[in-house]
């Protein structure tokens, strides 16, 4: 199997799964005041100090969750009070549906938020901005900055949702002019189940979990040591760089329609239409084929749905015709070309069938 979905989760690294072995080692409760508690804290806050040097922020600043969609749904919940609840077109389910009913800032045919109709929209009442960084199905990269400065003119309050970014990147939280930032461990190679929320100082606690005050009472609950352990390991790690390997998978994938190809993108990810195919199909293809990769978001318990991300787009059929070919941390030249044989046997046969 050659695994090309790390957009829906990265294979483990290493660096975590050593770090999780030796919190293993560990007993006790990072909350607890005794060695045993005091060790467990130690393993929670150098991961901590770890997750906020790689976003340019204070330790403090970071308050661990169970991943990329609770981190969403709590800076909507603490942020979003008493304000207008303003998306970008193309945002991940978790922000849309902890956001529902919010007014949709739209974008243009390669997925980039169209700046004039958000600075129309941020007239008015005190607004909550919610806009990915790098989108999961296209690997588009937002225009953050220039977004924070036209909600701090307005007053406004900006989240930005880095899960895809963080690991594939080089940011910062400060720079981009976020108020808060979403992260997900997984998709950095790091364990699933465990996430964080970056807040701006000047934001305050408005837990969606209560309880014992953990996270300084951003969210009850004791911290799950283990997965944060992995979680550190991850964000001491550099960006790969992996633009030349997708430039090559695309070079090879003979037909297809690169979506959002104009545009500053991730270096691991391509959405790759095939015209007239239909996205489930070419995915089933390609998985009897020994490759692995999905159409859109992994997100639908399992289903294959058409994408409202290349909907918003303007896509038209392509919505329904494009699959997302993402390269993981230790994605090679002989995975790249092992897609592009399938792909090529895989369009021949079906474009042929179409026709």
């Amino acid at each position: 199997m050659i695994y090309l979905d790390a957009n829906a989760t990265e294979p483990l690294r290493p660096e975590a799964r050593v770090a999780m072995e030796q919190a293993m080692a560990i007993t006790g409760n990072p909350s607890s005041i005794h060695g045993a508690g005091r060790a467990a804290r130690r393993v929670v806050e150098d991961a901590r100090e770890a997750v906020a040097k790689r976003c340019g922020v204070a330790p403090a600043a970071v308050v661990f969750t169970s991943g990329g969609t609770e981190a969403d749904a709590l800076a909507i919940h603490a942020l979003g009070r008493d304000r207008r609840l303003i998306i970008g077109a193309t945002e991940h389910d978790a922000v849309r549906a902890a956001a529902y009913g919010a007014e949709i800032i739209p974008v243009d045919a390669s997925g980039v938020a169209d700046m004039a109709a958000l600075e129309q929209m941020l007239r008015g009442s005190p607004a909550l901005v919610c806009l990915m960084l790098a989108n999961n199905e296209t690997g588009t990269v937002q225009p953050v900055a220039e977004v924070a400065a036209l909600c701090r003119a307005a007053g406004a309050l900006l989240h930005v949702d880095a899960a895809q970014a963080c690991g594939r990147m080089a940011m910062d939280m400060v720079a981009l002019g976020a108020d808060s930032l979403a992260l997900s461990a997984h998709k950095m190679g790091g364990p699933a189940g465990v996430g964080a929320l970056l807040v701006a100082p000047h934001v305050a606690p408005h837990p969606l979990l209560r309880g014992g005050g953990q996270e300084r009472g951003w969210r009850g609950g004791t911290a799950p040591m283990m997965a944060i352990a992995g979680f550190g390991a991850v964000a001491r790690l550099a960006p790969v760089e992996m633009s030349a390997l997708r430039d090559r998978l695309e070079s090879l994938a003979d037909g297809a329609v690169v979506i959002g190809r104009d545009a500053p993108r991730l270096g691991n990810t391509s959405c790759l239409a095939l015209p007239g195919v239909a996205a489930q199909t070419q995915v089933m293809s390609l998985d009897l084929a020994g490759i692995a990769v999905s159409a859109g978001a992994a997100c639908s318990s399992g289903k294959v749905v058409r994408s409202h991300v290349l909907d918003a787009m303007g896509l038209g059929s392509l919505a329904g015709e494009a699959i997302r070919v993402s390269l993981p941390w230790n994605a090679t030249e002989a995975d790249v070309d092992g897609f592009g044989h399938a792909w090529r046997a895989m369009a021949a046969r079906l474009l042929q069938r179409a026709a």
